[in-house]
């Protein structure tokens, strides 16, 4: 029976089948790295806010405990956002007439709450609670990056399911001393390997089985 195909087919369908699977490993490998790009995680893209609010200002340079604007970060999974007449307390007093903070004296003049806009965020499927992370030692660096060197808040984090899995398997690698939770500039000792192991013992931190369950943080 003649030949049907010419001898350099085979070759090419070779070449067609290696071909197509370095291109979906390719592909896949572009998807990944866009999916890592700020332009999905919009890690360190600085968000417009209708005040020009600085964390290194207030945070690092006066040295503003975080808790002061944030109140309800020891007692409730949410941070708490300040009410005006926090703001208002100290500006009322100092830098009175800036235009910077025209919408401050208006939202407390109106009592309508300025709109921030918002910078971290956790999907709804995802429970997340402050002041339980806060009371075990994770500072507020580990999430929200070196804050006390923002002029205007970014996301320091993807926040991504696997960023916080890494956390939750290794919780000796971020922990710290309550005290220095709150620190805007903290840096993690030599020893933070064997600092964060008898402080996960310590403030009774679980095993990674059940900080990995999904019922932990999906409720």
């Amino acid at each position: 029976m003649a030949q049907i195909f010419h001898r350099s087919t085979n070759t090419l369908s070779r070449v067609s089948i290696y071909g197509f699977v370095f291109f979906i490993a390719a592909v896949g490998g572009l998807s990944y790295k866009v999916n890592q790009s700020a332009y999905f995680t919009e890690i360190n893209v600085a968000r417009d806010q209708p005040v020009p609010f600085s964390h290194k200002h207030h945070a690092a340079e006066l040295g503003i405990d975080c808790r002061y604007c944030h109140t309800s970060v020891e007692q409730s999974s949410f941070a708490g956002i300040p009410a005006t007449h926090v703001c208002m307390s100290c500006h009322s007093q100092i830098w009175v007439k800036s235009p910077m903070l025209e919408p401050v004296r208006g939202s407390y003049a109106t009592d309508r709450s300025i709109e921030w806009t918002r910078v971290n965020a956790a999907p709804d499927f995802v429970y997340f609670d402050h002041h339980i992370h806060v009371n075990k030692g994770i500072g507020c660096t580990t999430c929200h990056g070196p804050i006390g060197d923002m002029p205007i808040t970014w996301r320091a984090n993807t926040l991504y399911m696997r960023w916080c899995i890494d956390c939750h398997k290794h919780p000796e690698q971020y922990v710290r001393r309550r005290e220095d939770v709150f620190k805007p500039l903290y840096t993690p000792p030599a020893d933070q390997i064997a600092l964060g192991r008898r402080l996960v013992k310590e403030y009774k931190i679980q095993g990674a089985e059940t900080l990995t369950d999904c019922y932990t943080c999906h409720r």
